[in-house]
């Protein structure tokens, strides 16, 4: 499905966020990476094979005092 190149990591690769967007609607909160993989902006992800990745944002820092 990819025409970059270097060809852009597969949707069942690790990295499969670093795809390039073919589409991106933020006002709708989700992007169409060009390996068929939905991205959410909650960072979850749908799957071409219909797999739901659930959202994986990092935690907040903890700050501790001193």
């Amino acid at each position: 499905m990819c025409q970059h190149q270097p060809p852009c990591p597969t949707a069942d690769s690790a990295d499969r966020e670093a795809a390039l967007p073919v589409a991106h609607h933020p006002e709708q909160g989700w992007s169409l990476l060009c390996n068929g993989v939905l991205l959410f902006e909650d960072t979850g992800e749908l799957l071409p094979n219909g797999t739901i990745i659930a959202p994986h944002r990092p935690l907040s820092p903890v700050v501790t005092a001193a």
